[in-house]
């Protein structure tokens, strides 16, 4: 059988099994205008999101990029939804976490971000006993009555740097335009 006689066997049995006929192709619901198939964007839920920015932390600080990183702040409820999966998150990128109930505020951030929550602190090595003095140092600070001023300014700027920010963005954070 030569070439032709193949295609004259084939051709009408691809035509029969694809169901190519004149009939126009059915129109597509969920079309946008340019004739593009929407596709609704996925969701996701608030303790994958957070799972995933402890991980790519955690990533940082194994990778020593980064010394000290915190999770989103979060009530007990929420933390205890997800704790067990982020210690097993940080471990494997070389990490630890230590669950913080009463977070470092400085200027840096807003107080009423953290306020009623907890932070994990994500870290290596001594960054942790580091974090603990500076908390330590502002206490006594206050106690004196010298939490004012450079003082306070200070205890700010080591926390950003213990967060491995820039001089540029802390001072940018203190300034309020962070």
């Amino acid at each position: 059988m030569n070439f032709n006689s193949k295609l004259a066997v084939v051709l009408p049995a691809l035509f029969l099994f694809t169901g190519c006929t004149d009939q126009p192709e059915p129109v597509l619901e969920g079309l946008d205008s340019s004739g593009e198939v929407e596709i609704p964007a996925p969701t996701i839920d608030q303790r994958s999101y957070r799972l995933g920015s402890i991980g790519a932390f955690a990533e940082m600080v194994g990778a020593e990029v980064k010394e000290l990183a915190l999770s989103a702040p979060m009530t007990q409820k929420e933390l205890d939804a997800l704790v067990e999966a982020a210690q097993g998150i940080a471990a494997e990128n070389g990490a630890e976490l230590y669950l913080e109930p009463d977070f470092l505020v400085t200027d840096l951030f807003s107080p009423e971000l953290t306020n009623g929550k907890q932070v994990l602190l994500i870290y290596r090595g001594q960054t942790l006993e580091r974090y603990q003095g500076l908390k330590a140092e502002k206490r006594r600070l206050e106690e004196e009555g010298r939490y004012q001023g450079e003082a306070r300014l200070e205890i700010a700027r080591r926390f950003g740097r213990l967060l491995s920010y820039s001089d540029e963005r802390i001072e940018a954070l203190l300034a309020g335009s962070g």
